[in-house]
């Protein structure tokens, strides 16, 4: 998993409440058994045109599909963002696009660790926030934002700044860029420890 510790990037403003797993990565486009090839996916029913999903032709009112927000790393949301199924390919498909960070004032609870566990970072911030990170990122020319994971900030060009919290145990997982597994790990000695001494109490439960 890639580390997170400081990212700068292009946030793009899809201030709506309620954007489910299904809207992020419809059903129809999980055809693959992998994490690969899920970013053509992401939005798809909002990206391209109704009626023409399959030869996707581009639907130029759709945020991430005008010019300035090409290559967009951070998506500002509304309320309740990655609601709906424990779908992990939504996370999958945010990635593979390009997207560093979601920044939304709260967000589904499994969406919200299945982020943390593949190292998208979920901010969560009042809608005030949100709402003037997205002004500046609504202009002409949208700037960039900075987002501090060690400071715990979310800064835009225009001098806003915000700070935001997290779990110790996400902030160093995603810092580290560790999954749970590889966090665990970090204990084997301790483990290995605890091992020995069980099987010293209970040999009856090592018996294979």
């Amino acid at each position: 998993m890639k580390p997170f510790v400081t990212h700068e990037g292009v946030a793009a403003p899809l201030i709506r409440s309620n954007i489910d797993t299904d809207t992020i990565i419809p059903s129809r486009e999980m055809r693959h058994v992998s994490k690969q090839g899920l970013g053509e996916g992401l939005f798809a029913g909002w990206r391209y045109l109704k009626g023409d999903q399959e030869t996707r032709s581009i639907n130029p009112d759709f945020v991430l599909n005008k010019p300035q927000y090409a290559g967009a790393s951070v998506l500002l949301a509304g309320r309740n963002f990655g609601c709906g199924s424990s779908r992990e390919h939504a996370v999958w498909a945010l990635l593979e696009y390009g997207f560093r960070a979601v920044i939304a004032p709260d967000f589904g609870s499994i969406f919200y660790q299945n982020a943390m566990r593949n190292g998208l970072l979920p901010v969560r911030l009042p809608e005030s926030s949100i709402n003037a990170l997205g002004i500046d990122a609504g202009a002409p020319d949208p700037g960039r934002i900075t987002i501090d994971l060690q400071n715990t900030t979310v800064s835009s060009d225009t001098g806003r700044q915000f700070r935001f919290n997290i779990e110790p145990i996400y902030k160093e997982m995603l810092l580290q860029g560790l999954d749970a597994i590889e966090m665990t790990l970090k204990h084997q000695e301790l483990i290995e420890e605890f091992q020995t001494a069980d099987r010293q109490r209970r040999g009856w439960a090592y018996l294979r």
